[in-house]
């Protein structure tokens, strides 16, 4: 990665995040990373933030680049592309961070046998603690999923999967930070009730969330074990346990989940069709 340039198309939120993740983990020279976008504030952020190099024209930015992280909008990925897709240099590594976008989409408008990793991120990279799948498009070879690879570990933890499992991650991972705030709310809300103050409340809520998540990956145990750590006999976390799986709970979030799927894969299938490919490849978010 050290010897790469990095450029990303589109100089967003999840682009900013892969940005100072990379330069945190020192895996990539600011000298080596340049983005481009359509607002001059924006770089000029980026710029000041990090010692990136910034430029207003993606087509600049695609000939100079090894790895080109596509990171606009999803709607606008087709323009983008149309614009600039056929200039990109043979060997570039293209990662694209756009849901829904099929690879065969991106591909389409891309040099023949181009080179494409396509992925799910999440919110959390934003802070490097993210949740990522990438998948290989044709054409892409180990070497550059072990660079997609390095690009999203800067930022968390990541999975290689096949394109068609990236519905499934977007009703997870992708739209799972949501469910998890709101779970962070309702605990907080909870202590509320019972007397606490709403920052302090909120405060306890959001760290033990954060808490068991890190002991259930430092440790790798199973989580009905870790649950069961808490829940003494006759004690007060089996019965509030007994409340939650009254209510239906665990249920709840696993249709949200499935649900969350089958919006994304609509999502997906849409956006192919929009752009021209058939519905084999979807996801979305």
């Amino acid at each position: 990665m050290k010897t790469r340039t990095l450029g990303f198309l589109g100089a967003g939120n999840m682009a900013g995040a892969l940005i100072k993740g990379l330069l945190h983990a020192g895996a990539v020279d600011p000298s080596r990373i340049i983005a481009s976008d359509l607002k001059p504030e924006r770089l000029k952020q980026l710029e000041a933030a990090h010692g990136i190099r910034t430029t207003l024209d993606n087509h600049a930015l695609v000939r100079d680049v090894d790895v080109l992280v596509l990171s606009v909008k999803p709607q606008v990925v087709d323009k983008v592309l149309t614009a600039v897709g056929r200039e990109v240099k043979d060997g570039t590594v293209v990662v694209s961070v756009a849901a829904g976008v099929p690879i065969a989409a991106i591909e389409a408008r891309l040099p023949e046998r181009a080179r494409v990793v396509r992925s799910m991120p999440n919110t959390p990279a934003i802070c490097l603690a993210g949740a990522t799948a990438i998948a290989a498009g044709t054409h892409a070879t180990e070497d550059d999923m072990r660079i997609a690879r390095a690009l999203f570990e800067a930022v968390g933890r990541v999975v290689t999967l096949d394109e068609s499992q990236l519905v499934a991650v977007t009703g997870l991972s992708g739209s799972g930070p949501a469910y998890v705030m709101l779970m962070i709310e309702a605990l907080a809300d909870g202590g509320v009730k019972v007397g606490l103050h709403r920052d302090t409340a909120l405060l306890l809520a959001a760290q033990t969330v954060y808490g068991s998540a890190k002991l259930l990956l430092d440790t790798g145990e199973h989580p009905g074990r870790l649950k069961d750590m808490v829940t003494s006999p006759g004690g007060t976390a089996i019965a509030g346990l007994h409340t939650l799986e009254s209510g239906g709970l665990r249920r709840t979030l696993i249709d949200a989940v499935e649900c969350a799927t089958h919006r994304s894969e609509a999502l997906g299938e849409a956006m192919a069709l929009k752009m021209g490919v058939g519905p084999a490849a979807k996801g979305g978010s």
